[in-house]
């Protein structure tokens, strides 16, 4: 209806911009030391092991050295590479699903509107999981960055009160000196809990991020960026790149699997598509464009980190970027790196503030869209009398994220989130298949092109990174969504305004 269309304003340089802001976030600050040194394990147990190298051990009947996620080395490169090139397949299968829906909103909207009730509730309950997980991850990770900032300030404070209470490699200092040993220690990140507190009670409040704050947010970013990798190729030493490879295609493939965590809000460009200009060729330059200009970044600060430290030195890190620089300034007694770090930094730190802000708020609104659907108790659809938020929502959203990011460690909260959005993306990409079968003739603002060879594409490829996981996170996850399907089979189902009795 024209009184309902938006307007068709942008063009490809416009989408390329919205996109950059939205892909590079604060996870290439956090979980890059995960996914470049792994999580080895002291037992070798299978749960620690990614599920690809379990079945094929299993086929060679040799499972008795697995243990651990295999790390990517310098060789996280490539997995950036093949990352970029699974979510272009997405995001393709994201725009065509978008543009058949005439209003905007999450995966878990149109999926309502187009593949009914109970894959959209299965999509919901996947989406409230990579929000939270996401958002502890990045909680993490800023604690960790303001711990650095102390350090550089010389203020330096007891790590009991900074760290999580589950440490699975220990933590140690910067001599390699224990601080605590593997497993639980009596400690509690609080660093980690209030920022999510704090932001919560803004949310509560309302909030509106103008286009320019958003600009200057994302330049900030793209500074830290640029001046850690234009810094950093001066200190590089090749030595470090051997070997490249130090865990072979396991290892490219379990680094993937963590790192796609930087590309998480790259689907954003394609919901835009019904306000492009010329959307079939818009759409996919616009996202192309994205993923090369923010996998050119990412794999330049993935070469740097590694060629100026050893890789095996950023393991179970949640801040190796900054930490790589303050090793380089106590070795090298550079002024340069010095303040260099200070603006990695200052740039890290309002990144993952920005991005733990624009992520609850998005978990709020899928549970308010949710209950708004009968889908979770009207509790979470009511809306504060004086700032007309979804108070309750965002309050229970908060503390739900605020705990956990105290008690765990960036890699293991990455490894949920990540799952959980792989198989958000299965779901869309099978739900383009279903949907070119069932109404081929339904309006579509944007196809994605080659027929059904993009989206099985798309399907294959978040299913070989969903096996470079831990069969752990496998088992977590799989527990969470049958926890929903009861869920839905014994409420939300009954409460459904479809529900016939």
């Amino acid at each position: 209806m024209p009184e309902t269309a938006l307007t068709k304003s942008l063009g490809p340089v416009s989408l390329t911009a919205l996109g950059i802001g939205a892909v590079i976030g604060s996870g290439i600050f956090t979980v890059i030391g995960t996914a470049i040194g792994g999580t080895q394990s002291t037992t070798s147990k299978l749960s620690e092991a990614p599920i690809l190298d379990i079945v094929v051990g299993a086929l060679h009947h040799d499972l008795a050295h697995l243990g651990g996620r295999p790390g990517a080395g310098p060789a996280l490169a490539l997995s950036m590479i093949l990352v970029a090139i699974v979510c272009c397949f997405t995001g393709l299968c994201y725009a065509e699903l978008a543009s058949m829906i005439p209003i905007a909103g999450s995966a878990y909207t149109y999926t309502y509107a187009t593949l009914g009730e109970l894959i959209a509730w299965i999509i919901g309950w996947d989406l409230i999981l990579e929000y939270a997980f996401s958002n502890m991850s990045v909680s993490v990770g800023f604690a960790a960055h303001v711990v650095d900032l102390l350090d550089w300030l010389g203020i330096h404070l007891s790590p009991k009160w900074l760290s999580p209470a589950y440490l699975p490699l220990g933590l140690q200092d910067l001599a390699g000196n224990d601080i605590y040993k593997q497993g639980w220690h009596f400690g509690f990140n609080i660093p980690a809990f209030l920022i999510v507190i704090l932001l919560t009670m803004v949310l509560v409040r309302g909030i509106r991020e103008s286009a320019r704050t958003n600009n200057i947010m994302v330049l900030i970013k793209l500074v830290a960026i640029l001046a850690f990798v234009i810094v950093g190729l001066h200190w590089i030493h090749p030595t470090n790149y051997t070997p490249f490879s130090p865990n072979g295609w396991s290892g490219v493939l379990a680094g993937g699997s963590i790192i796609f965590f930087t590309y998480i809000g790259f689907d954003s460009v394609s919901t835009a598509s019904e306000e492009c200009r010329d959307a079939q060729k818009t759409v996919p330059t616009g996202i192309i464009a994205t993923l090369i200009i923010c996998t050119i970044l990412y794999v330049a600060v993935a070469l740097v980190l590694t060629g100026i430290v050893p890789w095996k030195s950023v393991i179970g890190d949640a801040a190796p970027v900054v930490n790589a620089l303050k090793r380089l300034t106590i070795q090298t007694g550079s002024p340069t790196l010095h303040w260099t770090r200070l603006v990695v930094l200052l740039g890290a730190i309002i990144g993952m503030i920005s991005s733990i802000l624009v992520f609850q708020l998005g978990q709020a609104r899928v549970w308010f869209a949710m209950s708004r659907d009968r889908l979770l108790p009207d509790v979470f659809s009511k809306v504060h009398p004086k700032f007309r938020t979804p108070a309750f929502a965002t309050w229970v959203a908060g503390i739900l994220v605020a705990i956990p990011a105290g008690l765990f460690d960036v890699g293991t909260l990455a490894e949920l989130s990540n799952i959980g959005t792989l198989f958000a993306f299965v779901l869309v990409s099978i739900g383009v298949l279903v949907l070119r079968k069932r109404q081929p003739e339904r309006h579509r603002g944007f196809r994605v092109p080659w027929g059904p060879v993009f989206p099985v594409l798309s399907v294959i490829f978040c299913v070989l990174l969903m096996a470079g996981l831990p069969a752990r996170t496998w088992e977590r996850f799989f527990i969470w969504l049958v926890i929903g399907l009861v869920v839905y089979v014994f409420y939300s189902r009954k409460r459904s305004e479809f529900y016939k009795g």
